[in-house]
């Protein structure tokens, strides 16, 4: 059973430097008071050159904060956002991957850049000292703003203390103030649940439960829906689901009739011998009608006869869906309502490893841990290692592929890992 999240930051300081210096790494600076009117480049204006740095690759950001106190002050400034956010520069922002790769109170999130292969991390989550080992939580990114919804963990005021309980919390990071807060909590809690964002002003959550990822079965599973406004910071409850759903994903379609799709999960469980529970894993899908009616519909089974199901990961690109199975990658065809084999990776993985799998910029990036990592030999876990990620262009049907280095001071397990994209 993991220990709680406060018993490793009570650790005195001569046994811990080094790990206190790197989490202390993570903490944002104050931003000092500089005048305005300092030169950020000389021989321009002012103005000229904050248009300038504007243009900067996110994630190269914070490196260049320290070229002069002019630079730190903008840089830090909610100038830059909002320079980069305007409607006449969005086809320069950039498309970042936030990687979440263990509980985000205990291990910083942090964003890659997948075209200059740079890594930021942002400050930890805040934290409760009776809750640890958050896992199975959604992220998603609105506009220049991250959101943390959910997930399962532990809290040591429950009885048992092994049983994972469903959390409610949302928290927002908006890189315009560099910082976390906490928003209104969900109707219901849940984890491994659905969740998508409606434009930039809207999130919808469905289905869910309170497996714990140390736990290969069992668990609550839920039909609730709920949405929540940005702009009121409020949730309303929707029509649930048909039936009972966990472990699922969600994706809104905008192109013509803009749709909530969920997919994947498990809708109940067995026992084998009556002792071993099993999950049944769900063979359709269910849409939701977002612009009249907000109405469900079920798409029957996506296999054919004597097809078996497969479980692979799900992403969405332009309102099509693509599922990674081992080395395939198939394309969802909604007027046959199957899956159709699209392409296969180029370099074939060990599966028995963790396998990422993410939509970034209307790519398919397929990311592949290097240096022969296993997870059960725990002699490899102080080095973090390499990523291949391969990279599938769905309109030209081509592949590239690119070897990124994480800063990581630990593994990174795509089991657990949670993923989501943000344009900034």
């Amino acid at each position: 059973m993991p220990l709680p999240i406060f018993s490793s930051r009570l650790q005195s300081s001569s046994s811990s430097s080094s790990s206190s210096s790197s989490s202390r790494s993570y903490l944002p600076r104050p931003k000092p008071r500089i005048d305005p009117t300092l030169t950020l480049i000389p021989g321009l204006s002012n103005d000229v050159a904050r248009l300038i740095l504007s243009f900067i690759p996110y994630p190269h950001i914070p490196r260049l904060k320290s070229t002069s106190k002019s630079w730190y002050a903008f840089l830090s400034s909610k100038t830059l956002i909002s320079l980069r956010r305007r409607h006449d520069n969005r086809h320069r922002l950039s498309h970042l991957l936030c990687v979440f790769p263990q509980d985000p109170s205990i291990s910083p999130p942090l964003l890659f850049d997948p075209i200059t292969l740079s890594w930021r991390p942002l400050p930890l989550m805040p934290c409760n000292p009776h809750v640890y080992g958050l896992c199975n939580f959604a992220a998603v990114g609105v506009g220049s703003d991250l959101y943390v919804l959910g997930g399962s963990a532990f809290d040591t005021r429950s009885y048992p203390l092994d049983r994972p309980l469903p959390s409610a919390s949302v928290f927002r990071y908006s890189f315009v103030k560099t910082a976390w807060e906490r928003l209104a909590p969900m109707l219901s809690p849940r984890g491994s649940f659905a969740c998508g964002a409606i434009g930039g002003d809207r999130i919808v959550v469905a289905g869910g439960g309170s497996r714990h990822s140390l736990f290969g079965a069992a668990g609550s599973r839920m039909s609730s829906v709920e949405v929540y406004d940005v702009a009121r910071d409020e949730w309303r409850e929707m029509d649930e689901l048909p039936r009972f759903r966990a472990g699922c994903v969600g994706f809104v379609v905008e192109e013509g009739e803009r749709e909530f799709w969920v997919m994947g999960g498990y809708c109940g469980s067995r026992t084998v011998s009556g002792v071993l529970p099993v999950d049944e894993y769900c063979k359709d899908a269910a849409v939701m009608n977002l612009n009249g009616g907000e109405k469900w519909r079920l798409v029957g089974d996506m296999w054919g006869e004597g097809e078996s199901p497969k479980l692979g990961k799900i992403v969405a690109v332009e309102s099509v869906f693509y599922m990674l199975d081992r080395e395939w990658i198939l394309r969802y065809e909604m007027g046959s309502n199957r899956w159709v084999k699209e392409s296969s990776v180029p370099k074939k993985a060990h599966f028995d490893k963790p396998v990422g799998f993410v939509a970034v910029n209307g790519e398919l990036h397929v990311m592949i841990l290097l240096d022969g990592y296993n997870l059960m030999d725990t002699r490899q876990r102080s080095n973090a290692g390499c990523l291949m990620i391969h990279v599938y262009d769905p309109k030209k049907r081509t592949w590239r592929s690119v070897v990124a280095k994480p800063p990581f001071n630990h593994q990174l397990d795509f089991r657990t890992t949670v993923m989501c994209t943000i344009r900034l």
